[in-house]
């Protein structure tokens, strides 16, 4: 079993004043149903033509993330999504009663097959907690359907996953913006998007299960920062009016996670090549006055010609 825990550090490459267009790698964030969002920015992310060198999910995050690794089109993606029902993942409906995750695995399989992480396309990694001793676990290998369900197994909502001797639940507990792991895998730079920016709210109700989801997230607020600190570019999409547990506006989710991508569109193209120039918002022609000497007849005269020219620095 290769993990590794969040403890490791890394040595980053000694930049040289050559040029050199860095390896970039894509962090996915918790976020519950607001995982629709990730799929309007993976849509985004595929109309701009970039390509990640790796990438790292946490609980939702890990989700959408393993199927861009696994080589699914974020169309094909969108229409799975599309598709789902809250039943196709829940088991139950009483509250404090967890959902299992056979339902969760199930659709994984079916969408990928029952495979090793290794075995995907790309490199991927997804976030766990051990609930046995408290510490974040990285997978780079492993059973797909159990890692991934360990790591969105949200407490309360669903029952822990046991796997290779460990008591997996959701990585958003220890690493909700695995900004971070990228970087351990070798990467120069990151891209993070952050589907619950809203995090940490707390709720105006006294109901016990509201309580202990609103704890939740106030815990997760502290667990963004390590992310947000790792990350060359973030990507917050405005999804506060969407419920994490309601499928509920998955189209608008979708448009927004796009929305927020392309708003940042000439940043992340100058990230990916660091020679990319926006052409639209280069100066504007400015004239110069070049004068030179025409002989005449009798007399020498003085004319000056207007020559454009670009105040710019592309190759």
């Amino acid at each position: 079993m290769n993990f590794f825990k969040k403890y490791l550090t890394w040595h980053k490459v000694k930049e040289t004043k050559e040029t050199v267009k860095p390896k970039v790698g894509l962090a996915l964030s918790g976020g519950g149903a607001r995982g629709f969002g990730h799929l309007g920015a993976l849509k985004a992310f595929e109309e701009l033509g970039v390509e990640f060198e790796c990438v790292a999910g946490t609980s939702v995050g890990s989700l959408v993330g393993a199927m861009y690794c696994y080589g699914m089109t974020a169309d094909e993606m969108i229409k799975f999504a599309l598709n789902l029902k809250v039943k196709d993942i829940r088991t139950s409906k009483i509250i404090f009663v967890p959902s299992k995750t056979n339902k969760l695995e199930e659709l994984i399989i079916s969408a990928m097959g029952d495979i090793d992480i290794k075995d995907l396309k790309k490199k991927f990694c997804a976030v766990a907690v051990d609930m046995k001793d408290g510490e974040e676990i990285v997978f780079s290998e492993g059973r797909l359907c159990k890692v991934l369900a360990g790591s969105c197994a949200v407490p309360v909502v669903f029952d822990c996953v046991e796997y290779e001797n460990m008591i997996l639940m959701d990585g958003g507990l220890a690493n909700t913006i695995p900004a971070d792991v990228p970087k351990i895998m070798g990467c120069d730079k990151v891209i993070a998007v952050d589907i619950n920016k809203y995090r940490g709210r707390g709720t105006d109700s006294t109901k016990l299960f509201d309580l202990v989801m609103a704890s939740i997230r106030i815990l997760m607020k502290s667990n963004c920062v390590k992310g947000k600190l790792n990350s060359d570019i973030l990507i917050e999409p405005e999804l506060k009016d969407f419920k994490s547990t309601s499928f509920d506006g998955a189209e608008e989710m979708i448009k927004e996670g796009y929305r927020a991508v392309m708003e940042k569109k000439d940043e992340i193209l100058k990230l990916f090549n660091p020679n990319f120039e926006d052409v639209t918002k280069m100066k504007k022609p400015k004239k110069i006055k070049d004068k030179k000497k025409r002989f005449g007849k009798n007399k020498t005269f003085d004319i000056e010609q207007e020559i454009e020219i670009f105040d710019s620095n592309l190759n």
